[in-house]
């Protein structure tokens, strides 16, 4: 396919490049968009020392500090942060160069974050290479660490220079990792774009093919919305019209986040927007909010992408007490996104504990 390119316009334009065979166009891409570069951080996770180093190589300009990470959400710590912040001390980063991150989405919300408080903001640009990083965590200028408190609780808005979307990464994805990061591909048909599950459904297979057309035209499609709502709200202080504005893109997350921490970060971050986004369609069911038929469908297209869609492993009273710290949340007050119909989101703020139990409950978890 021939490159896309996707302009996500905030106060602070950038591309999305969304294409196969991208990784060569990285070293002119980068001197155009931080022109005059002397020196690159390359943040990567150990897992990718072989891909970063030949990325290093192809930057003949600038000089190279190759910034080893650990993989996984196991990065997202302010001792990694500082780790990294100390290694751009010692070789003298200033305010015009950059950082360049290579992996998913917890690398790119690690390196984000780095880039953003080193001098108070340092270009970066983002190379994902996971499903999950291309359509989420790369896009949208969202940056962070996870606390004890919560995850992504500490963090910064720092927007992109450039995102780069080489498709043919997703080649080298375990199955596992490309099927959780349908989840964010899926819940943007939900809130945004019903073409997307559309496609999905029309054949799963394909859509899973990381070598195919579907994949290609989802993770486009996914992109878009995500550009489309992030320059309407880029710091997340709301829509329009009772549209919840880029809270939206957090459809899902609010029970998704519980499961992650509660397991320890066990359960892959799509695998729990699944469940989060089965969940939040059951609570909006039972409060009157959503058609049965469009409730119903969450768990079938999940399901039939391979996702989970019960769940057992954590009582509900512990999900709700993390909940009750989510970034959504206003004082004591719990706010979840929703959908009144399909691609229509809005928040239900405060819903019945007892109608959320239930929800819970009707995924399988116990009371």
């Amino acid at each position: 396919m021939s490159p896309e390119r996707v302009r996500v316009a905030t106060a602070a334009p950038y591309d999305v490049l969304v294409g196969r065979d991208l990784l060569g166009d990285v070293p002119a891409l980068l001197a155009d968009v931080v022109p005059g570069v002397r020196r690159v951080a390359l943040v990567h996770p150990q897992p990718l020392a072989a891909h970063a180093e030949r990325l290093a190589a192809s930057l003949t300009g600038p000089e190279v500090l190759l910034l080893a990470i650990p993989d996984g959400e196991t990065a997202k710590t302010v001792a990694t942060a500082e780790w990294c912040w100390e290694r751009l001390g010692a070789a003298g980063f200033t305010r015009s160069d950059a950082v360049l991150t290579l992996g998913g989405g917890a690398t790119t919300d690690l390196g984000g974050f780095v880039a953003a408080c080193w001098l108070r903001g340092v270009a970066v640009v983002h190379v994902p290479t996971t499903l999950l990083g291309m359509v989420d965590a790369a896009v949208g200028g969202k940056t962070g660490v996870n606390t004890g408190a919560g995850k992504n609780l500490v963090g910064a808005f720092h927007e992109p220079a450039a995102v780069v979307c080489d498709l043919d990464l997703l080649t080298t994805l375990p199955r596992a990792e490309l099927v959780a990061g349908m989840a964010e591909v899926l819940k943007c048909g939900f809130v945004a774009d019903p073409g997307v599950l559309d496609l999905a459904e029309a054949d799963p297979g394909a859509a899973l093919d990381p070598a195919g057309d579907v994949i290609a035209e989802l993770v486009l499609r996914a992109v878009r919305v995500k550009a489309h709502v992030v320059a309407g709200d880029l710091r997340e202080t709301g829509g329009t019209g009772g549209h919840p504005g880029r809270e939206a893109l957090n459809y899902g997350h609010t029970l998704a986040h519980a499961v992650e921490r509660t397991s320890d970060y066990a359960v892959r971050h799509g695998e729990a927007v699944a469940l989060g986004s089965v969940w939040v369609a059951e609570v909006a069911r039972r409060s009157g909010v959503l058609a049965d038929d469009v409730a119903d469908r969450h768990a079938a297209v999940f399901s039939a992408l391979g996702l989970p869609t019960t769940y057992d492993a954590a009582a509900f009273d512990d999900l709700l007490a993390v909940m009750r710290v989510d970034k959504k949340a206003r004082g004591a007050s719990l706010r979840l996104v929703v959908l009144d119909a399909l691609g229509s989101p809005r928040i239900l703020t405060d819903p019945d504990p007892a109608v959320m139990a239930d929800a819970y409950a009707a995924l399988g978890g116990p009371r």
